[in-house]
């Protein structure tokens, strides 16, 4: 450990056993953690300290320092990291390896998958720590470009197994993951009176007792300003006035570091002023631009001053400010005109590489210039091509600066908030809205602003006005001819009917408006439209469309998507689950995560209202996707998807972590996701049918058919009624149910989807008189339910209680066995209890349940069970499941006792193996409709 490391780290010793318990520990557990202080107060040095620690117990590290020039510059950081690791790129998959590549222009193809890109980087990371551990240092996080934080963020939520320790470096105000729990942060603060005292007086101890006392002060602790500070007093080349008390503490180190500058000859000052606003790395970049700006030849030599008062370093051909402030202060002393000239110079010298040239043009300019703003909207969409679309939104926003057209200016930052929008970043696009919302704006633009509102809540706002709204800019695109803009816009009104009830006038408009626009019959985004905005007054024409078209839509997975949309929201939801496989196995191939978790949450409760309860099913992994790329109303939609699972399966007595979860995203969403509170109230009401605690589910279920109530759901309603006719049977409110299965009869009309007809026929049952009753029994067992073993299993169970409380009891037990075995083999055991709880009353008794090891599996390990019987190696279910191969090798080896059996081989042959395709068999039995 070097002397100046050592003085500034006193005062640090809990920090340092805390990070050195964590690099000791990486046998254990890989993990994520992070310093969080002030410029100044130690972080990096911190670093430095666990970095030589790490190399002292044999890990390999990796790299990376943020720079404020360079956040517009795509993956830079994330190059600074794989730099020593390129060379294996070759071990990679094609896909993985042509994404990674193609981020850093390495490549052929210039097409970049993020999240391949992003897997590519997980997967060289775990195999270089299969050698050794692997310590990654992200030095000043905050100052990274998005697409290099939004790959160590993939990262570091999937190394808890793997000997991986990422530690990283943050200014608290610029937290840089969305998600807080990517990382276990740590907030430094200054350190204490007695070591900052042994510091200054270790650094400088010729220091007068007035000086050396207004240094501590001054400082607070902060390490950087005690060393900066008294070396600034003590050569002379800074001294304070009685204004610097008011002066912030950056500002205050920011002067004294430009102070150490301001002596310096000609030539360094032209090298130092070009490194404050390069975006790269190479001094020899910097050399030849500063040349140019001096006006004469320059070589290291000259330069070397700015080394030796530890301004820059330079290791090999790379060279970095010696810290942020540094490059703050060279900015913040810059003449508007010397920082022109500089970013002009280092345009000139990197013409071979023409997207950051006219990065650097773009700030050469002292006005408007529309060149200019077209050529950076290219290098937007050069950006945007290559996976960047952070980088894509800041050169975006850079040319709507430049744009001497007010229009061009708006319509450009409109492209930036939509970019945005797709990055999850709310505050940005409100930035941008506010921005736009008083500029001239063409008709077009207007409508993209438009869209623009409320889409950050998927549409779940549902005001009247706001809908009405968005109807009215449709038609002005209508009348336009802009096909795709109209259809945009009202996709968008009609998502907001599904989230919450606009009202029948709304809704028929936003309907009528989409008659007028010139599309086909079958067009998927009609039929989606109408789906969304009228399921049962639009549900047997859009039923009878989508039978004109294929399971895989044609090839076209985004039309697949759409269609799966609309059978879902009608009732046809064997239909759903059929189209909505195709996008969910195209979206995997592309890596494109954020609809790939829409596509599996939709799916999930498609199966779900199938009767499909699998531990394996979509949910989890629409959960764990949409978590990550920060969609919360479809994180939450998995959420109750999952809770309902667990209640079918395992029940639970005292409420469901995730149902609060998703009930507390749905209540500050702006006025209440009435679907996402139905979707709580039925999984409460389900759990506590299993309990055979018929009045709380009576209580629960009825919600969503009061107007009044934020859960209630003209959609769901249909739905959730066969689950009430339950409970009211039990509790007595026969009366009370009739009069809900009449408006529900009366709102689906003449006509019903398949999953209305089987809630109707069941609930007919169930609510019958004695005479009707038992007719109407064998309809629900024998109707459109029949091939559905969860449906058919429930009227089973309906028709044996039934018979045995009319003193049938011999008849009542065929039934009744038939539910129980059904409810056994499909692993919901609270309902296969309920079936023998009615046999025991029989006088039956003997039973007992199944042995499934497979309940013993989490979700995941569930899931890869399945695709290892499947036959995929552990590389190819990494990469649809966006894992690596060792953390799926780390599963199944945990999951093979579970199951017992001893490797994968057996996995195909148990019987209890979740891969087993049995139980999903119905899913594709019977008829489509």
């Amino acid at each position: 450990m070097n002397t100046v490391t050592r003085q500034r780290l006193v005062g640090r010793d809990d920090e340092l056993r805390s990070l050195f318990g964590h690099l000791d520990g990486v046998g254990f557990r890989g993990r994520a953690i992070g310093l969080l202080g002030e410029p100044g107060v130690g972080k990096s040095a911190l670093q430095a300290e666990a970095v030589e620690h790490a190399r002292s117990l044999g890990f390999a590290v990796l790299t990376a320092r943020g720079s404020q020039s360079e956040t517009h510059l795509p993956f830079a950081g994330l190059h600074q990291v794989l730099r020593p690791l390129l060379p294996r790129v070759d071990r990679l998959p094609t896909t993985q390896r042509d994404a990674l590549l193609a981020c850093f222009a390495m490549g052929d193809s210039t097409e970049i998958n993020p999240f391949f890109t992003f897997l590519a980087v997980l997967e060289l990371l775990v195999d270089a720590a299969r050698q050794t551990p692997v310590l990654v240092c992200l030095d000043d996080l905050h100052w990274m470009d998005q697409p290099s934080i939004d790959a160590f963020a993939f990262v570091t939520r999937r190394i808890a197994s793997e000997r991986i320790i990422v530690l990283c470096t943050s200014r608290p105000e610029a937290l840089p993951f969305a998600d807080a729990h990517t990382v276990e942060w740590t907030e430094l603060n200054g350190i204490d009176e007695t070591a900052s005292a042994a510091l200054l007086d270790a650094r400088a101890p010729h220091l007068s007792s007035t000086l050396r006392d207004r240094v501590l002060w001054q400082a607070r602790g902060n390490p950087l300003a005690l060393l900066e500070f008294a070396a600034a007093l003590e050569s002379g080349r800074y001294a304070w006035t009685e204004f610097d008390e008011d002066l912030p503490m950056t500002t205050r180190l920011e002067q004294a570091f430009a102070a150490r500058a301001e002596h310096l000859a000609p030539a360094v000052r032209a090298v130092l002023t070009v490194a404050a606003v390069d975006d790269g790395d190479d001094i020899n970049d910097v050399l030849a631009a500063a040349q140019i700006l001096h006006g004469s030849p320059l070589d290291r030599a000259l330069v070397q001053p700015a080394f030796e008062h530890g301004l820059l370093t330079v290791v090999g051909e790379r060279y970095r400010v010696a810290h942020p402030l540094v490059g703050s202060a060279l900015r913040q002393a810059m003449p508007p005109a010397t920082r022109q000239q500089a970013h002009a110079a280092l345009a000139r010298v990197l013409a071979p590489h023409p997207d950051r040239a006219v990065w650097h043009r773009s700030f050469s300019l002292s006005g408007r210039n529309e060149q200019i703003a077209a050529e950076l909207e290219q290098a937007a969409d050069n950006a945007q091509r290559r996976g960047a679309v952070a980088s894509a939104a800041a050169w975006l926003e850079r040319a709507a600066a430049l744009s001497p057209d007010p229009q061009s200016r708006a319509a450009r930052l409109l492209s930036a908030a939509e970019l945005g929008y797709q990055l999850g970043r709310f505050s940005q696009v409100e930035q941008i809205k506010a921005q736009v919302t008083g500029m001239t704006l063409r008709q077009r633009d207007r409508s993209r602003l438009t869209w623009l509102e409320g889409v950050f809540h998927d549409g779940s706002t549902g005001e009247p006005a706001e809908v009405r709204h968005l109807v009215g800019m449709a038609q002005h695109a209508t009348d336009a001819q802009d096909v795709d803009l109209a259809m945009q816009l009202l996709v968008g009104a009609a998502r907001r009917v599904w989230w919450r009830d606009p009202g029948e006038t709304v809704r028929h408009e936003i309907v009528q408006a989409a008659q007028q626009v010139s599309v086909p019959a079958h067009d998927p985004r009609l039929l989606a439209i109408y789906a969304l905005s009228e399921s049962h007054e639009q549900g047997p024409t859009v039923i009878e469309q989508l039978t004109r078209w294929p399971a895989d839509a044609g090839g076209r997975p985004d039309l697949a998507g759409l269609l799966g949309i609309a059978a879902f929201c009608t009732g046809d939801f064997r239909r759903a689950v059929a189209f909505l496989s195709t996008p969910v196995q195209e979206l995997r191939a592309q890596g494109r995560m954020s609809l790939l978790a829409e596509a599996l949450a939709i799916r999930a409760w498609a199966e779900i209202y199938l009767g499909t309860f699998d531990v394996a099913s979509s949910a989890d992994e629409a959960m764990r996707l949409a978590d990550e790329t920060g969609q919360s109303l479809w994180a939450a939609t998995a959420r109750i998807a999952v809770a309902l699972i667990d209640a079918v399966g395992r029940g639970w007595d005292a409420g469901h972590d995730l149902l609060s979860e998703a009930e507390h995203v749905a209540l500050r969403t702006p006025n209440a996701a009435s679907s996402l509170l139905a979707g709580v109230q039925l999984a409460r009401g389900i759990a506590e049918l299993g309990a055979n605690r018929h009045d709380q589910a009576y209580g629960e279920l009825r919600r969503v058919y009061t107007p009044a109530d934020p859960a209630f759901q003209r959609v769901q309603q249909v739905w959730t009624l066969s689950y009430l006719a339950d409970a009211a049977v039990r509790t007595g409110r026969r009366a009370e149910a009739r009069s809900v299965l009449t408006s529900v009869e009366d709102l689906v009309g003449a006509s019903p989807s398949t999953g209305s007809t089987i809630a109707l026929e069941y609930s007919r049952a169930v609510l019958a008189d004695p005479a009707s009753a038992e007719s109407l029994f064998r309809t629900a067992m024998e109707g459109a339910g029949r091939r559905l073993p969860w449906h058919r299993a429930r009227a089973e169970l309906a028709y044996g209680s039934w018979l045995r409380r009319q003193r049938r009891v011999v008849d009542s037990r065929e039934p009744l066995r038939a539910a129980r075995a059904t409810f056994d083999a499909l692993g919901a055991r609270t309902w296969a209890q309920r079936a023998d709880q009615e046999l025991r009353a029989t006088g039956e008794r003997g039973w007992q349940p199944t042995s499934n090891p497979r309940e013993l599996l989490s979700p995941q390990e569930a899931q890869i069970a399945e695709l290892a019987a499947q036959g995929l190696s552990n590389r190819e279910i990494g990469q649809r499941l966006f894992l690596s191969h060792r953390t799926v090798s780390s599963h199944l080896y945990r999951m093979f006792p579970k199951l017992g059996i001893v490797s994968r081989n057996q996995l195909a042959a148990a019987p209890n193996n979740p891969g087993n395709q049995a139980r999903r068999d119905h899913l594709q039995s019977g008829d489509a409709s």
